[in-house]
């Protein structure tokens, strides 16, 4: 059997892609495609020329786009159009047993640039992984079209200790997730989904059952094999190249942070110069839903 994967996008107002460039309206939906059979990626989506800025959202680790809901809604009502992917393994993309690592998904990101073919400039915003892999992408791709690039929460530049490096959590931390997803991923996933608020009470089980959703339609083999990457993963000198790039960046995180520890925070903003640390002084990891007002509004307020 072939296996044929997709790119799709889709917007609120309707089904057609050309409508993309015509929509005052947009948010655009990305999943991965692999189509291995032919051995190229494709895409459901006609060709066509962005004729605006765009806010291109990447998740974090093992959720999907829809953890950005509260910023989609709320940018796209006042007037800013924003992308959200589905990295490979998540969410609704294509889900091969092949590689997850920052390097693919770096790449990952380019194909789908290369596809919307983006001519006006845009921003760039990354969640724990998804900051990594963000900053991994900026370093390597380095686009003249990208204007802003928002670290949130993020993973970076390495979520855990190392030689010269006293930053992040205890390898243990992440070695004692990889050997619980092979255990019992379920049960890893719903107290790893405890850790993402500063007070998980006053978000309610809802809350807990949404992530716990998306967080479970991710494949297994994604989910386990992406969580070495944030173990192993080291970009100091990825953040060192965009240091010396002086791009715009700005660092959210929040104070209560206990996935990826406030010094992560203090070490990007010090070593990307001309950096602004913004502190959420009431949330844990999960910033953008904790005080979600809070992180539109500087969203609005940096990328304008």
């Amino acid at each position: 059997m072939k296996d044929q994967f997709f790119f799709s996008g889709r917007t609120e107002t309707s089904k057609k892609s050309m409508q993309f460039a015509k929509s005052n309206e947009v948010l655009i939906i990305i999943h991965y495609g692999y189509d291995t059979s032919r051995g190229k990626h494709i895409s459901s989506c006609r060709r066509y020329r962005w004729q605006w800025q765009a806010r291109f959202f990447v998740h974090g680790w093992p959720l999907d786009l829809k953890m950005f809901e509260y910023q989609f809604i709320t940018l796209k009502e006042n007037g800013y159009r924003c992308i959200g992917l589905d990295l490979r393994g998540f969410g609704m993309s294509a889900k091969p047993w092949q590689d997850y690592n920052y390097d693919v998904f770096a790449d990952d990101i380019q194909k789908v640039m290369n596809e919307l073919k983006l001519e006006q400039k845009f921003a760039i915003v990354g969640f724990s992984m998804g900051g990594g892999i963000v900053m991994h992408y900026v370093a390597k791709y380095y686009p003249n079209t990208l204007s802003h690039v928002v670290f949130m929460g993020a993973a970076a530049p390495s979520l855990t200790k190392r030689d010269g490096y006293p930053h992040g959590q205890d390898r243990a931390f992440c070695d004692q997730i990889i050997t619980r997803l092979m255990q019992n991923r379920p049960k890893m996933i719903s107290d790893f989904g405890n850790m993402l608020f500063h007070n998980p009470e006053s978000q309610g089980p809802e809350m807990a059952n949404w992530l716990f959703a998306q967080s479970m339609a991710a494949a297994p083999y994604a989910t386990l094999t992406s969580a070495k990457s944030l173990r192993d993963e080291d970009l100091r000198n990825d953040m060192q190249m965009i240091s010396d790039r002086n791009l715009p960046v700005a660092v959210f995180h929040g104070l209560h942070d206990k996935v990826c520890p406030f010094d992560l925070a203090k070490v990007m903003n010090n070593g990307i110069e001309g950096s602004k640390l913004v502190q959420f002084n009431e949330s844990g990891h999960a910033l953008n839903i904790e005080e979600k007002e809070k992180t539109n509004e500087e969203l609005m307020k940096f990328i304008t």
